[in-house]
């Protein structure tokens, strides 16, 4: 499988672009699960994250939510990673439609110097709205990150947040949409798939579907054994992370299945979530937090 990067990566964007917002925080406003820790490529490496934004919590069961992929995420090289259009079929497809496109330095530069003034830095007072079992909203920039609940879900009048806070999650917000514009619009380039160096493996144990669900096709699994190291032990969810040849074979395999195929291996039955890892992604840790 040819591998996207070597046709796409520019050079590199100057650290003093990462260092615009390296001071130390953490996250404001209202608390989000711990950020896994996950050991990082080298500043002067085009892996390393400049900006990120992403979700977690809310009404779903956290078994569904184990893996799941960030919005936006923008690296030093200029490359952009988001989702791209799936089909609008069930079961949707096995593999995720991960899009790469590049941003040149200056647009990465005036995104980063734009972050503190949207709020993007350890103190922002962001508040807790009247919303119940709203998603969390993390934002990242450099080593400043903020997380939010409800940031697009309160309501203008909420009687929970001050003038201040409803000013600051306005600023936040417009922030997250002109990231997802640039990243989107005709100053980006045009966008190709995303071909991973490595992928996620999130296997659980098959059950059987309810009433009325369409009975799917079994596939032989051909990959290392599952289900791998338990991600959580309240949490059945196993992983194991593929590279090179393995990787190429298991996704060749999974562009033939669907989310909701079962996987056959030593007798057992597994519903398998396969998560691309993004460049700064080093293995199964990352997927111990929130994501």
């Amino acid at each position: 499988m040819t591998r996207l990067r070597g046709s796409l990566i520019a050079a590199a964007v100057p650290l003093f672009l990462l260092a615009a917002c390296a001071q130390p925080g953490t996250s404001a406003g209202a608390p989000g699960p711990a950020t896994p820790e996950s050991s990082s490529a080298s500043p002067q490496s085009g892996d390393e994250l400049v900006a990120r934004v992403e979700s977690f919590g809310g009404f779903v069961p956290p078994d569904r939510t184990v893996g799941t992929l960030p919005a936006l995420s923008i690296y030093a090289d200029g490359r952009v990673i988001t989702e791209g259009p799936v089909p609008a079929i069930y079961p949707g497809p096995a593999l995720p439609n991960l899009q790469v496109l590049m941003l040149s330095p200056e647009q990465i530069q005036q995104l980063t110097k734009e972050a503190a003034d949207a709020g993007v830095t350890a103190g922002t007072d962001f508040g807790q709205p009247n919303v119940a079992d709203a998603p969390t909203t993390r934002v990242t920039v450099g080593r400043q990150s903020v997380s939010v609940v409800a940031l697009n879900e309160a309501q203008a009048g909420d009687p929970m947040l001050s003038d201040a806070q409803k000013s600051a999650r306005a600023k936040l917000a417009a922030y997250v949409k002109k990231l997802q514009q640039v990243s989107s619009g005709d100053s980006a380039s045009a966008s190709a798939a995303y071909e991973p160096e490595s992928l996620a493996v999130l296997a659980r144990p098959w059950t059987k579907p309810a009433g009325g669900e369409p009975a799917q096709t079994e596939m032989a699994w051909t990959g290392p054994a599952l289900p791998g190291d338990y991600l959580n032990p309240s949490i059945k969810i196993g992983c194991v992370v593929v590279s090179g040849a393995d990787a190429d074979k298991v996704m060749t395999a999974a562009q033939k299945a669907n989310q909701m195929t079962p996987w056959t291996a030593d007798g057992q039955k597994y519903l398998i979530n396969f998560r691309p890892l993004l460049p700064d992604e080093k293995g199964c840790a990352e997927f111990k937090g929130n994501r």
